[in-house]
């Protein structure tokens, strides 16, 4: 099983809200990300231990330039950013190199895996239609 990690604490609380439902990684990871599979989302440094949030499906893997990100993107992997500008600032301090605007980016979207089945099941049931 792989797994979505990311630095900053501040996501947990977005991770847990169902906010944050994406990550953009700089490069091409789509060999290492596929649409179907189950990862462990965590957050935590490297060589140090690791807070699980949750596991997750990924639901889609697109590469595309960073030019192209939508604002769809950005707000799925950062509620808090609106602009690419922003996006960028934040991967520079993550990357620690610059980032220009025809950099190769990786949008991998994930939906969380509920472990309340009875909550789950409530949502998918049909309405039942009114009476009059």
């Amino acid at each position: 099983m792989y797994v979505l990690n990311f630095y900053s604490p501040v996501f947990i609380d977005q991770l847990k809200r169902g906010r944050k439902t994406a990550t953009i990684r700089l490069g091409d990871k789509s060999s290492k990300y596929k649409k179907g599979e189950v990862v462990m989302v965590t957050v935590g440094f490297q060589h140090s231990p690791r807070e699980k949030i949750f596991e997750a499906v990924i639901d889609s893997v697109d590469v595309k330039p960073v030019k192209d990100l939508s604002p769809r993107d950005i707000e799925h992997d950062n509620p808090e950013f609106r602009r690419h500008e922003e996006t960028v600032h934040f991967m520079e301090q993550i990357y620690g190199r610059p980032v220009s605007e025809d950099d190769l980016v990786t949008v991998v979207r994930f939906s969380a895996i509920v472990e309340r089945p009875s909550e789950f099941a409530d949502r998918m049931r049909p309405q039942a239609p009114a009476q009059n």
